[in-house]
């Protein structure tokens, strides 16, 4: 319509200096000389106005986040190139030392951030306390989660039926092995227990003073390095949204009988550090860890590879709505910013850089990643793992099950009795929190 405006303005124009100069009459008015509808009888300065390009309105997304180092660096080059694509939207990236502290002072003044960026088992304080929104109510689906994020990611951002984030990149446990001296003959089968014992029972009985492996879970309170255990045997989870408590099940009682026979073949002492020494000095074969040990792994040239095992925790880094984000009407936009950061293609670049596992499935199968074998081989391995329990029961899980793990390890309890009163001491623990 202002194009068309803009022609008949020029024609009248054309017409007045025609009239002017043949002696005619006063210029005449634009509702004198057109018959054009009043919808478009507009002053000439909007003629002029529409020339221009329209103002950009210019807004601030904030987003609290626990990215560091040269992880950050990647990340902030990701967002830089969102705003350059969006004119007029401007990322801001913090991040509070205490989180949980400044977000109950700030989410009720309108202070807080617009999206948080942290691990998904803080989603369900997070809700309950009104700090983030559901994003269901703003076209999220199941059928989107699932058809684009890995199963735990997936699964790790839901609770309570409704979907609180999307996952940004996942992290767990894989036997990383030593090539050079781990045979054929004791490479135990991927994700087998069983056949991860027998290896384990053969290899030390062919090799007295080696291992086969070493998990600094084996003999300590960690419920986190033994996941995989009672996970693989079919736990569901050690407690659930509900506060239900799996420990006292057939399943967890055969996990912890399988606990039993493997520490008869294990090394009498187990941490990080001994199991790093170990793992270069060739006297164990598998090291049950994640990620985080790559590097210091690499910096011990140690020829390794990476196997699948049980069904690790998996912990999920995951972008959240809050509900400030809503009150200020940039709900909208902070979501498609979030689409736009946990998205294939710059979970790809990012996994790239900074070697993190995609949640995008995506991402994870693509062959520049897929080529990787750190990516590839905990990727495979997080596929079948459990999602890092996401409940506000959650910290009811660590010291029970810790404690039983160690009677069981050490034969202070049989399996029954020392998940009998893990069970009781869990549920004794979500009564208090209810």
């Amino acid at each position: 319509m202002f194009r068309k405006l803009y022609f008949v303005l020029s024609f009248l124009v054309a017409v007045s200096f025609l009239l002017t100069a043949c002696g005619g009459g006063a210029t005449p008015t634009v509702e004198q000389a057109t018959t054009e509808p009043a919808a478009v009888q507009q002053p000439t300065q909007a003629a002029t106005e529409a020339t221009a390009q329209p103002a950009v309105k210019e807004i601030t997304i904030t987003i609290w986040h626990q990215w560091d180092g040269k992880y950050l660096e990647a990340i902030q080059k990701a967002f830089d190139n969102y705003s350059a694509s969006h004119p007029g939207v401007k990322i801001d990236l913090s991040k509070p030392e205490d989180v949980n502290s400044a977000l109950k002072v700030a989410i009720p003044a309108d202070e807080g951030p617009d999206i948080i960026g942290w691990a998904n088992d803080q989603i369900g304080q997070s809700a309950l306390a009104g700090n983030i929104v559901a994003l269901d109510d703003y076209g999220i689906t199941m059928e989107f989660l699932q058809s684009t994020y890995e199963p735990a990611a997936v699964n790790g951002v839901v609770w309570k039926g409704k979907i609180w984030g999307l996952p940004e990149s996942q992290e767990g446990i894989a036997l990383i092995y030593n090539k050079d001296l781990l045979t054929d003959e004791f490479m135990p089968k991927a994700g087998d227990l069983n056949d991860l014992l027998a290896k384990a029972q053969a290899f030390h009985a062919a090799n007295p003073d080696k291992y086969l492996v070493c998990n600094q879970g084996f003999g300590g309170s960690d419920a986190y390095h033994v996941a995989p255990v009672y996970f693989g045997f079919g736990v569901p989870q050690y407690i659930d949204d509900n506060g239900t408590v799996y420990l006292n099940t057939p399943e967890a009682i055969k996990a912890g009988e399988w606990l039993v026979e493997f520490a008869k073949v294990s090394p009498a002492e187990q941490t990080y550090e001994i199991c790093k020494a170990s793992l270069k000095e060739g006297k164990v074969a598998m090291w049950w860890t994640g990620p985080w040990a790559i590097a210091g792994i690499e910096e011990d040239k140690v020829n390794y590879g990476i196997l699948p095992m049980g069904k690790p925790f998996v912990g999920i880094k995951t972008l959240m709505l809050t509900q400030n984000a809503v009150d200020r009407g940039q709900a909208e936009v902070a979501l498609d910013i979030m689409k736009y950061f946990t998205s294939a293609e710059v979970q790809k670049e990012l996994a790239l850089v900074n070697k993190t596992i995609p949640a995008a499935s995506a991402a994870l199968q693509d062959p520049a990643v897929a080529a990787l074998p750190t990516l590839a081989g905990f990727g495979a391995a997080l596929n079948a793992g459990v999602p890092m329990a996401n409940s506000p029961y959650a910290s009811a899980q660590w010291q029970p099950v810790g404690d039983a793990t160690v009677a069981i390890w050490t034969g202070a309890q049989t399996p029954a009795d020392a998940l009998a009163a893990a069970q009781k001491a869990a549920e004794e623990a979500v009564a208090q929190m209810k």
